[in-house]
């Protein structure tokens, strides 16, 4: 933005907060949002260039899950022995939470689960999601202090089943971020990696798997945030078809886009508990014995320009792996990605503003700098831009859905490159240099736009250490196949580098 066009701006915008009561917190206010804003330029002006569309605004609306068609018996699995008792994860959480700060409140004892195939499983939930007796902070300042007295929908069912709740996992402040470096609750540190992002929003629940503590967390995602730091962890994050999993109890923050799923430490974990959160009377065969018949599209274009170069090598090594275990593989592309950054951006500004325009009036002091300013950007948005981006995100995931008709499967990284160093500001991939949220979410944020589910699971690290995550993706209510394939090439990776 030229000198003047800022000038211009940062004028318009402080008359503009005066008219709608948005107060300035500071005198500096007004120049913050427009240094903002300029980070965004490029999504800004791509949505300008976008051709206008005829079609209805996205109404978000959940699909009908598919049932199970596995062909591998469940009991043939053996749950891995990590923290096999609440009482021994709860202590494991107290002693690595000092240092690690992976939580943001733990329970004071660990009671015994109730009978069903999740009993006595450990788990931890994102302060996003109510859980009865924990507040609900959502990782800020200005969330509730007191306890809630009932545990949101997902909770509930995983208790019924069996499982425990020993504690509320940190996060980026109200899952607006992408790093986890939390003011109120301290940086969730990455267990796999120290040098690296533990990713985020969820950066908390990847880490309490990472760091052994629970076998299964829940996180939330909006843009990537299961996804993502699964993938900087080097554990396995799942997103479900949108709204398959309920997210009554808990906090909007993009109410179109966001998801709640399992973060786990292998992909048999996240289908033990997605059979819970389904409130299914007990996990179905969903696993098979190889992938004769599959059809798997290997992404190109947008998902594969830029990619880091060991990026890139993950990726090659799986399609052959893929290709070993009787997939046929084939490359497939979606001239529309481009699209999904300005779309994205459009949306969730909106949005988020919208759900939490409360805090944002009442206890702007307690919201740290960076989300204010963020959430504050929300107000210059115009209204009619929401809609026309909601109209072609209709046109955007038509064509997504389209895919499936020559494949079962989209597989691409989780990111274009492994996981960022912490503090980065800036990610350079090839010859080009984003910033770090656009880095990290450009190959997620498409998937949660159009609400297919979506898998990231590890495929070994970089030279620095760094975890590397691949993403398989498909159409939205097949999420036992997705899982079955994940599953199938989990083992792939597992037999190159051994089970993490």
């Amino acid at each position: 933005m030229a000198s003047t066009t800022q000038a211009d701006l940062r004028y318009t915008f402080e008359q503009y907060a005066g008219w709608i009561q948005q107060p300035l917190t500071k005198p500096s206010t007004a120049e913050q949002w427009v240094q903002r804003l300029a980070i965004n330029e490029a999504e800004i002006q791509h949505f300008l260039q976008l051709p206008l569309s005829k079609a209805q605004p996205y109404q978000a609306r959940p699909a009908q899950i598919k049932d199970a068609q596995g062909t591998v018996a469940r009991a043939q699995f053996s749950l891995p022995a990590i923290a096999p008792e609440p009482e021994l994860a709860l202590q494991r959480a107290r002693d690595l939470n000092p240092d690690l700060h992976l939580f943001t409140a733990l329970a004071q004892t660990a009671p015994n689960g109730q009978a069903g195939y999740l009993h006595n499983l450990p788990i931890a939930v994102k302060d996003m999601t109510a859980v009865a007796g924990f507040a609900v902070t959502a990782g800020s300042a200005s969330g509730d202090v007191e306890p809630v007295t009932q545990d949101a929908l997902s909770v509930a069912r995983l208790r019924a089943k069996g499982a425990v709740v020993i504690g509320m996992a940190n996060q980026h402040e109200m899952a607006f971020g992408a790093s986890s470096n939390n003011p109120r609750y301290g940086r969730v540190i990455n267990p796999a990696s120290p040098e690296h992002i533990p990713g985020g929003s969820s950066g908390g629940s990847a880490a309490i798997v990472a760091a052994d503590v629970c076998r299964v967390t829940l996180g939330t995602d909006t843009g990537g945030s299961i996804r993502l730091p699964a993938a900087c962890c080097g554990v396995v994050g799942f997103k479900p078809t949108y709204d398959s999993v309920p997210r009554d109890g808990s906090i909007d923050v993009a109410p179109s886009l966001d998801h709640l799923g399992p973060i786990a430490k292998y992909v048999q974990d996240c289908a033990l508990v997605y059979a819970g959160l389904l409130d299914l009377p007990q996990e179905p065969d969903w696993a098979v014995d190889n992938l004769d018949g599959i059809r798997v599209g290997r992404l190109g274009g947008y998902f594969a320009e830029p990619l880091e170069s060991q990026v890139l090598q993950a990726l090659d090594q799986a399609c052959l792996g893929l290709e070993e275990d009787k997939a046929s593989v084939q490359d497939i592309l979606l001239p529309e990605a481009h699209m999904a950054a300005a779309l994205q951006f459009m949306i969730i500004t909106s949005e988020a503003t919208a759900s939490y325009t409360d805090r944002l009036q009442e206890k702007p002091e307690q919201i740290s700098e960076e989300i204010r300013i963020r959430l504050e950007i929300g107000h210059f948005l115009p209204a009619p831009w929401y809609l026309r981006a909601q109209k072609l995100r209709t046109e955007f995931n038509a064509r997504i859905e389209a895919l499936f008709d020559q494949v079962d499967i989209l597989i691409c990284p989780t990111m274009r490159c492994p996981a960022p160093k912490v503090g980065a500001t800036e990610v350079q991939i090839g010859h080009k240099t984003y910033p770090l949220h656009t880095a990290v979410t450009q190959l997620t944020m498409p998937f949660s736009l159009s609400g297919s589910p979506a898998i990231s699971i590890p495929w070994g690290v970089a030279q620095d250490g760094a975890p590397i995550g691949l993403q398989l993706i498909a159409k939205q209510g097949d999420d036992w196949r997705l899982l079955a394939v994940a599953q199938r090439l989990e083992a792939a990776g597992h037999a190159l580098f051994g089970k993490n």
